[in-house]
């Protein structure tokens, strides 16, 4: 494989609001147990954007992140793959990011796949950037404020209580001799599509208003019977994307150092990790973030990198799930990439 067949990740920056609701907080707001929150939640505390801090104000600050050491004039796209609760409805917030952050030659796109969205785009962005010449730097951003969407009355979306605000931003290289990107697998069960949704918002709206009599909040439309067929099936497949993942980049999974994954309680974490015969140190565990839609994975990269958890030469593996339902992950090779001949 030569330099030129190569993408690597040359940085990730993640910014979160100052603002955070803690576990007591959430117990308050929800009347559940705060050893509840925590333990069964996965929660000790999360991060909350102010009223007038826009999904777009916290992408923008963590590309500027990334910009402070990479002239945003030598990008050729960037990508927008967070949430699709942004500062308006039906916007392109890509387009808005490159404008806002000076990338005056690049294109700008989106990809939405939810909460799997991150760790899917990696390969996307790969395949363009190895298959257009004009493409060589490539900045990819996840943004969420998704705790204003949920009620923590609404007993129906109690497994969003968990979500978080954040953004992470990504910027991959072409030819980068760094932190390659390698194997991708997804699986996608499309029975779970219309399970979750803001359901006040569409064109199945007969009245064909922006919004009903309600307000404009996630909801879960029979949480009893999504769980019933979820809980069975998601365990199995996050292993099965990691394996596929990892066996497509030419590893085993016996190769694996590091699991960044999405949000999820540390029980069902160290249950996956112990497939792998990996432990806690071989990841992190995102209790003090929260659920940051498609960002959750580069958090845990950077925390990772920050505990020494990841080093050079280490296979990590990212995992994400979105709702509708799709399991993904993506390999990397951390650190410093040496040609074979």
């Amino acid at each position: 494989m030569s330099y030129s067949r190569i993408v690597g990740i040359r940085d990730i920056q993640i910014y979160v609001p100052e603002g955070t609701e803690d576990s007591q907080t959430i117990a308050k707001k929800t009347g559940i147990p705060r050893e509840v929150i925590e333990n069964k939640f996965g929660i000790k505390q999360k991060h909350r954007a102010k009223a007038d801090e826009t999904v777009s104000d916290m992408a923008i600050k963590a590309c500027q992140k990334i910009l402070k050491n990479f002239n945003p004039m030598d990008l050729d796209l960037v990508v927008y793959c967070g949430s699709e609760y942004k500062d308006y409805y039906l916007m392109n917030m890509a387009a808005k990011i490159q404008h806002e952050i000076g990338a005056k030659n690049a294109n700008a796109f989106e990809i939405h796949s939810l909460c799997s969205a991150g760790v899917i785009s990696l390969q996307i962005l790969k395949s363009i950037m190895l298959n257009d010449p004009d493409i060589n730097n490539v900045l990819l951003v996840s943004s969420s404020k998704e705790t204003y969407l949920i009620n923590y009355q609404n007993e129906r979306s109690r497994f969003m209580f968990n979500f978080g605000d954040g953004a992470a931003a990504v910027l991959l290289q072409k030819g980068y001799k760094k932190n390659i990107i390698l194997g991708t697998h997804m699986i996608t069960d499309g029975s779970f599509a219309e399970d979750v949704a803001v359901y006040n918002i569409g064109n199945r709206i007969v009245n064909y208003k922006l919004a009903d009599d309600g307000p404009i909040m996630l909801d879960v439309r029979d949480p009893k019977s999504m769980k019933e067929r979820l809980d069975p099936i998601t365990i199995n497949n996050f292993i099965s994307v990691i394996t596929k993942s990892v066996e497509k980049s030419g590893y085993s999974v016996k190769d694996i150092d590091f699991i960044a994954p999405i949000f999820m309680k540390r029980s069902i974490l160290l249950n996956i990790l112990e497939k792998f015969n990996l432990t806690e140190e071989n990841s992190y565990v995102l209790e003090d973030y929260g659920h940051c839609q498609s960002a959750d994975a580069f958090i845990s990269v950077v925390q990772g990198k920050k505990l020494n958890r990841i080093k050079d030469g280490d296979i990590v593996v990212m995992l994400g799930a979105g709702t509708g339902y799709t399991w993904a992950a993506t390999t990397i090779r951390w650190g410093d990439y040496n040609e074979i001949n």
